[in-house]
Order: structure tokens, then C-alpha cells, then sequence
């Protein structure tokens, strides 16, 4: 096949939770181009008369899309689906209302409340209704992912919870909104479209080393994520083997991401994240369409766990958009 690479354009002096997407890009490309098809990549830019030139130039059978940010933020990722549809382009993954409807976080999990999903209570400014404020919340970015924003300072009291949101907008721009904080565990369970409905792939547990200070919050924060030489980023781990170890939380976990799947009728792939309270109770945060799918990612890593190699991975997920 042809598959023209899609990605975001990234300056060269973004952060790193930006400039990964040109890491994921040349993977891809390269997966696809050892499975035989023609594979290059080119940066999205929101102009149609753009994105016509540049597929009248590769004529893709489909399109790879892994265009994370448009405009730098994350909140306008749907714009790229939404170009393709227009232009009846097939293309990987998500399409604009499945980001719409999980990109912005508050919405979404309004949608998990009303669909029967367990998610922890929340609240959004200005009004911060129902925000108790002797509980415990974590201050989040309302539209944008990579755990922009998120420290230990990030765990607040109500009280405090307005204060930490107006910082964080001043600082990163944009909406935030306060979210029960539930200390326990965390997974990050990857999904993914098969004919046969979503296939769970075994789920990965982000476990916090024994080092971890007493009253150091469990994040996976953003230094966790990115900034390697951090005890954040060392001090946590991906781990695999709750379905053997855990299998009555492993049935709910597998159970509640396929109704996730159904509730926002996603298609492609996708991450559902999750805490585990100290019942073994699973709360859902969030849900990550079109979720990084870099080498070293927790999809792909999952995916490897399911006995599926990074290159057959890419192939099934471009052979599987000609018929979504």
C-alpha cells in the first residue's frame, strides 16, 4: 500500500511530550516500510488547500494519522480526522467526535457517568460546584494530554484546588478541573479493533518502587513521562501479569474498557487509564484515542506482551482503516 505518515508539525524547540510524535512518526514509517508498503512522512498543516497538494502528491491508498497537536494543543487534534472525512481520505485511528468527546476531559467523563462507568467525582471552575473542600483532588488539564501540568504539587485539598488551577492556566494556558484524587494503583489498559469487537491486550500496571518517599503522591506525572534523568521517571515502572496474579480485578478491568469502547464507540486503538483503590475498586480517568504508539510506548509495549511484533502491530492498524 501507499500510506502517507501523517504527524504534527513540531517545532524543533517543543517540549518533549511534542517532539515524541516525530519519534513515533519515523517509527511507523518504518514498520510500514518493512512490511513492503511505501511509507512517507509529512507534517499537517489546518489548510485544506494543504493537505490536498500534499495528497494529490503521495496519492496514500490510506492515511496514518498520528497528528497528537495542531496550533501546539492537544484540544485541536480532531481538526486532521475531520479534514480527511471531508475529503473521503481512509485514514487510522480516532475521528474527530471520538477526540471531541475525550479530549475534553470533563466531557468525557460526563459521558462515562451517564453510560454507568465508575469515574471519580469532579469538579470545573469558575463555579467549582460540589467541590468538597477538606477532600483531596488533583488539578488537571481539561483538553490536553501527556500529564501536561501534573507534579506533586499537583494534589490539592478542595480548598486549595482554585488557587493550583488559576496557576496552572497562567503558566500552560487553557481549562483545568479538580478530580477526586484515589490513592492506589494505577494501569493503563490498551484496546484495540479486531473483527471480532476490542481486543484487551494484557494489562500493564504503572507500579512505584519501593523507594518512593511516604507522602510522595503516585503519579504518573509529567516528569514521569518525559524527563528521564528524574526520580519520577525511575521511580516507576511498567509491569504486566495482573491477569494471572489478579484475576477478578483483571475481569474488571478487561470488562469496564470494553464498555468504554462501546460507550464512545471507538474505533482503531486506544488507552483507557485507570486507578485502583485500596478495595480493589477500578475508577476510570480517561480515555487516550489514537494513545502514543512510539516503540517504547505502553501500547505498543502491551501489544508485545500479546505476543504481536511493533511491525505487525502498524501493518493491522493501517490494513484495519480501509475498512473502518
Amino acid at each position: 500500500m501507499r500510506v502517507l505518515v501523517l504527524h504534527s508539525d513540531v517545532a524543533p524547540d517543543a517540549p518533549p511530550d511534542e517532539l515524541d510524535t516525530l519519534d513515533s512518526a519515523a517509527a511507523v514509517s518504518d514498520a510500514l516500510e518493512k512490511r513492503g508498503h511505501h511509507a512517507p512522512k509529512a507534517a499537517f498543516a489546518p489548510d485544506m488547500a494543504f493537505l490536498k497538494a500534499l495528497l494529490e502528491k503521495h496519492r496514500p491508498d490510506v492515511v496514518f494519522n498520528v497528528v497528537e497537536s495542531v496550533f501546539g494543543a492537544g484540544i485541536y487534534s480532531s481538526i486532521a480526522p475531520a479534514m480527511l472525512d471531508r475529503l473521503n481520505i481512509p485514514y487510522t485511528g480516532a475521528t474527530a467526535a471520538h477526540f471531541a468527546a475525550t479530549t475534553d476531559k470533563p466531557f468525557g467523563k460526563n459521558v462515562l457517568k451517564v453510560g454507568g462507568v465508575v469515574t471519580p467525582h469532579w469538579a470545573v471552575g469558575p463555579n467549582w460546584d460540589a467541590l468538597d473542600p477538606d477532600a483531596m483532588y488533583i488539578v488537571k488539564a481539561a483538553d490536553e494530554d501527556s500529564s501536561v501540568g501534573i507534579d506533586d504539587a499537583s494534589v490539592v485539598r478542595g480548598s486549595e484546588v482554585k488557587a493550583r488551577a488559576e496557576l496552572c492556566k497562567q503558566k500552560f494556558g487553557g481549562r483545568w478541573f479538580a478530580e477526586q484524587y484515589i490513592d492506589g494503583r494505577e494501569f493503563n489498559i490498551a484496546v484495540m479493533a479486531s473483527d471480532q469487537g476490542p481486543v484487551v491486550f494484557p494489562l500493564a500496571e504503572m507500579r512505584f518502587n519501593d523507594a518512593w518517599p511516604d507522602g510522595k503522591p503516585k503519579l504518573v506525572s509529567f516528569a514521569a513521562k518525559w524527563e528521564e534523568d528524574t526520580f519520577d521517571y525511575n521511580g516507576s515502572q511498567r509491569r504486566f501479569g495482573c491477569e494471572d496474579e489478579e484475576p477478578e480485578l483483571a475481569r474488571q478491568l478487561i470488562e469496564t474498557t470494553k464498555k468504554v469502547w462501546d460507550l464512545f464507540s471507538l474505533r482503531g486503538y486506544a488507552r483507557v487509564d485507570y486507578r485502583v483503590d485500596t478495595n480493589n475498586k477500578p475508577w476510570v480517568l480517561e480515555i487516550n484515542p489514537n494513545c502514543c504508539i512510539s516503540t517504547d510506548a505502553g501500547f505498543a509495549a502491551a501489544a508485545e506482551q500479546a505476543g504481536i511484533r511493533y511491525d505487525e502491530l502498524i501493518n493491522r492498524v493501517a490494513l484495519a482503516a480501509l475498512h473502518a
